[in-house]
């Protein structure tokens, strides 16, 4: 007997029309089988992957009756279309909110006070010295961090590139990588998920910026440099302050610790 795939009159149900993530229904009836694999097979095969400028992202199907002796059979299908972005398209989003970072030396002392006709100690720039170490303080500092979510066929996100991709997460950009210099870019790891019915993935990549650094002064050292992701730290030793009489902590060498892998995140195959 023939399978047919008939849509229902006045099936068009429309949802969001005047905002920004539209959508229809468009209900069918399909008869001629009773079995399940044959219904979503010719539903699939029969929609649109498009309507009306909105992509298919599903299908609902659901049997009316069904006789398996005679192979025949009644159901109802639901194919929704949605305004997601189609196959090969991509979204970017950021975020500059920043963070906080433990900072050892500030940029600037910008006042000394002390009682009386005392000379306060000078520390070189060092934060919350003590008599045994130096504390420092956590300040506010922004922190670039932004994502692109790819829509990828299914064909590209095999075990193989998953794998590329893990094996990169978690390491630093060897070659400028969107708009960042090598060194800065730090990939965070990705997030995927097979969109429903479609042939694609929806791959979010995660990544964090931070800026390469030259000519940084840290106490009476001059001319670190360091990349975005590099570690700089600072020894602090007892010193003799003359003017004050007394023994401070003072910066004797700074170090610049390289603390992530390098990586071509261009393999990750979204561009550079």
């Amino acid at each position: 007997m023939p399978v047919t795939l008939t849509e229902r009159l006045g099936s068009r149900r429309w949802t969001g029309v005047e905002s920004d993530s539209p959508g229809v229904e468009i209900d069918y009836i399909l008869t001629g089988t009773s079995d399940d694999g044959t219904a979503k097979t010719l539903v699939a095969s029969s929609t649109p992957q498009t309507y009306d400028g909105l992509v298919r992202d599903g299908i609902d199907l659901e049997p009316v009756w069904v006789d398996t002796t005679r192979g025949d059979g009644q159901w109802n299908a639901t194919v929704r279309y949605t305004s997601r972005p189609p196959t090969g398209e991509s979204e970017f989003s950021f975020d500059t909110t920043g963070g906080t970072q433990h900072i050892t030396q500030s940029l600037q002392t910008v006042g000394k006070y002390a009682p009386g006709s005392e000379t306060p100690p000078d520390f070189k720039g060092a934060v919350g010295v003590t008599h045994d170490n130096v504390e420092g303080v956590d300040i506010q500092v922004p922190t670039y961090a932004f994502s692109e979510t790819h829509y990828l066929p299914i064909g590209v996100v095999t075990p193989a590139y998953v794998g590329t991709v893990f094996n990169l997460t978690g390491k630093v950009n060897s070659a400028p990588f969107k708009g960042l210099a090598a060194g800065e870019c730090l990939f965070m790891g990705a997030r995927g998920q097979r969109r429903g019915t479609e042939e694609d993935w929806a791959i979010a990549f995660g990544f964090a910026g931070s800026p390469n650094r030259s000519s940084i002064t840290v106490g009476e050292i001059t001319g670190i440099a360091k990349k975005g992701w590099e570690y700089l730290w600072v020894r602090y030793a007892d010193a003799k302050d003359d003017a004050a009489k007394r023994i401070v902590k003072k910066p004797i060498a700074a170090y610049v610790e390289k603390v992530y892998e390098e990586g071509n995140l261009a393999g990750l195959g979204i561009g550079t």
